[in-house]
């Protein structure tokens, strides 16, 4: 189609690539303003990835109110990110969901969830958002690329069908190359590239660990919701997190996990990389011997692998006693103090041994994206191109786990549709 014939065809003043929550949000803002917006969506249904994060449940936000302390949480990242969130923060975020009758909870380390316990919630709250700006969804609907006129300016999206979708303004939503199974295949860098853009090379990031060590994959299903984990390579700590860590068949994962894999992928690269999981962290080394001395005392006739459950969970017990050494059937009273102090420091410091990372197909996120420096943060539109604006999983932003790559998806996406020109 030529820019002319495009420019007399525009039926729509946004057109948002990719049904996400950048997506929806930024979707049902500009129609919100007034704006006639469609949101094309490759998949048959809006929000796929959506519907599983956070196993289901959904982690929407993270309860971090300042603003400053919120942003230091994304590393260098941050300094670009003070005037998107100076419009629209968590507590913006919270009270669109609030205002709209989806009640949350707050979890460990300020994880907001909805009280639902569904990720369903938080769509139908975006679905309504936008049928209540009368948003033309058009599902089922892949982007093959964009249509330039001869001063850059994008006229129109070509679809694989050849159809051709002419609009003012293009908002960018088509997120990373995590689980690629729910569509983010990528797409969007290839276009951007096309037109100018920097890309960092998407790479896995929050990503599951494989380990070698049996014990931690026999007990698959299990979590520890409130763990230490330090990581140390040549016998020199390197990174320390605290937090949820998921034993699954081929490792580790949780949020405690998730947020440790980028250091553990660096790492890998220059020899052996050793997990440590210390069990208690509420003890150091002089309590807990205590606590165990205080144990013995009581329980001096039980065998130690009836007793030790008053300390860690039972399903922990014998992955201990294996690393301890300890005959499990030794009566309380039979254990020896050399005994009694490695046992402390096996409760302490739990050696696991990490063969890899998990690929994109199970990331929960991936890094990488449009280089920043080249985005208005102020308005979330191409420094390159100002018809066009970027926003969510397209950005090279980094984020831990805990609500915060949401949280940018909701203030990119409002900031864009709140911003896009109704010229």
């Amino acid at each position: 189609m030529k820019s002319s014939e495009t420019k007399q065809n525009q039926g729509f003043d946004v057109a948002v690539i990719g049904g996400g929550p950048a997506g929806m949000m930024a979707a049902g803002r500009a129609a919100e303003r007034g704006l006639r917006v469609v949101l094309l969506e490759k998949n048959p249904g809006l929000g796929k990835k959506l519907l599983i994060t956070g196993g289901g449940r959904c982690n929407v936000t993270n309860a971090e109110f300042d603003d400053r302390a919120l942003l230091a949480k994304f590393k260098d990242s941050g300094k670009f990110l003070f005037s998107a969130f100076a419009k629209h923060s968590v507590e913006e975020s919270l009270k669109f969901f609030h205002s709209r009758h989806m009640d949350t909870k707050v979890e460990n380390e300020k994880r907001v969830f909805p009280v639902s316990d569904s990720a369903k919630s938080v769509w139908e709250v975006l679905v309504k958002y936008m049928n209540d700006g009368k948003v033309e969804v058009r599902s089922d609907a892949e982007v093959k690329g964009f249509t330039q006129n001869k001063s850059g300016h994008i006229d129109a999206i070509t679809l694989k069908d050849g159809t051709n979708i002419a609009a003012k303004h293009f908002i960018l939503a088509t997120g990373g190359k995590s689980h690629p199974e729910t569509g983010s295949t990528g797409d969007g860098f290839i276009w951007l590239k096309k037109v100018g853009h920097k890309i960092a090379e998407p790479k896995a990031s929050l990503v599951p660990i494989e380990v070698s060590d049996a014990w931690v994959k026999k007990l698959s299903g299990f979590s520890l919701p409130e763990a230490k984990v330090t990581l140390f390579q040549n016998d020199v700590k390197q990174a320390v997190k605290k937090g949820k860590v998921l034993f699954t068949h081929f490792g580790l994962s949780g949020p405690a996990i998730l947020n440790m894999s980028g250091e553990v992928d660096e790492l890998m690269k220059y020899g052996e990389v050793i997990i440590s999981l210390d069990l208690l962290p509420k003890h150091d080394y002089a309590t807990l011997n205590e606590a165990l001395q205080n144990l013995f005392k009581k329980d001096d006739k039980k065998k130690l692998k009836n007793a030790l459950d008053k300390l860690v969970p039972s399903t922990l017990v014998d992955a201990v006693l294996e690393k301890s050494g300890i005959d499990g059937n030794t009566s309380c009273n039979g254990v020896s103090r050399d005994a009694r102090l490695h046992l402390v420091k096996v409760l302490k410091d739990m050696r696991i041994r990490p063969t890899k990372l998990l690929g994109t197909d199970k990331a929960i996120i991936t890094s990488g994206g449009a280089a920043p420096e080249e985005i208005d943060w102020r308005t979330m539109q191409s420094r390159l191109i100002d018809n066009l604006y970027i926003v969510g999983d397209m950005l090279d932003i980094d984020r831990p786990s805990g609500g915060y790559s949401l949280q940018l998806c909701w203030t990119t996406g409002w900031v864009a549709g709140n911003s896009v020109s109704t010229i």
